[in-house]
């Protein structure tokens, strides 16, 4: 189920890949990303031919949260790091969110023409655009590449795809604004963790 983990974080997308940005699209995405506060709604995500359903609730900045409904795990962001929750075994994995390529969705403002992200591609559809993009600097860790509806412009979806080539498509359905999640809804407590650097310690 760490593999699920791996897939989101570090991703490299290369279908569609025509190497032309087109400034106006990523205007419009920018503009969108930088208009969300919160979102909710369900997810279908499909890894290696097999598909997933769950919840999926964002809310700027920093937080984000998936969970599956067939599977005992979770994704969660706090605001400064990213979590994989595996129930079955109460262990948390951790990376700082700052280190992902998801964490540039919840960034305090959204800058894709400059600052750290690099936009590497756009992709023009009848009805939807998509823009392509890495952390400058840490190609090598992976990209995402995030489908916008048109008209309106909204979140569709998401296709990542790890350095060694697996591809992970997250299709968003029914997304609504929401803002009011609890006090602690992007949080996980009590949960032994095994950090990406090494070394164990405990949430309270």
């Amino acid at each position: 189920m760490k593999k699920i983990f791996i897939a989101i974080v570090f991703s490299v997308f290369g279908a569609h890949a025509f190497g032309a940005v087109d400034s106006a699209l990523v205007s419009r995405a920018e503009k969108y990303l930088n208009s969300i506060t919160g979102l909710s709604g369900g997810f279908v995500q499909t890894n290696n031919g097999k598909s997933e359903q769950g919840n999926f609730s964002l809310l700027r900045p920093g937080r984000v949260r998936l969970d599956y409904q067939k599977m005992p795990v979770q994704l969660m962001a706090d605001g400064a790091d990213l979590y994989f929750y595996d129930k079955s075994l109460d262990q948390i994995t951790t990376v700082p969110l700052t280190s992902t390529p998801a964490g540039i969705l919840v960034r305090k403002k959204i800058d894709l023409q400059n600052a750290d992200i690099n936009v590497v591609d756009t992709m023009n559809y009848k009805n939807t655009f998509a823009v392509k993009m890495n952390l400058r600097g840490q190609e090598g860790l992976g990209n995402m590449t995030v489908v916008f509806n048109k008209n309106p412009v909204a979140l569709h979806s998401w296709t990542i795809v790890d350095a060694v080539g697996n591809q992970t498509d997250v299709l968003f359905k029914d997304l609504r604004v929401k803002t009011d999640f609890g006090k602690n809804y992007f949080q996980i407590q009590r949960h032994k963790t095994v950090s990406t650097s090494g070394g164990d310690n405990f949430y309270d």
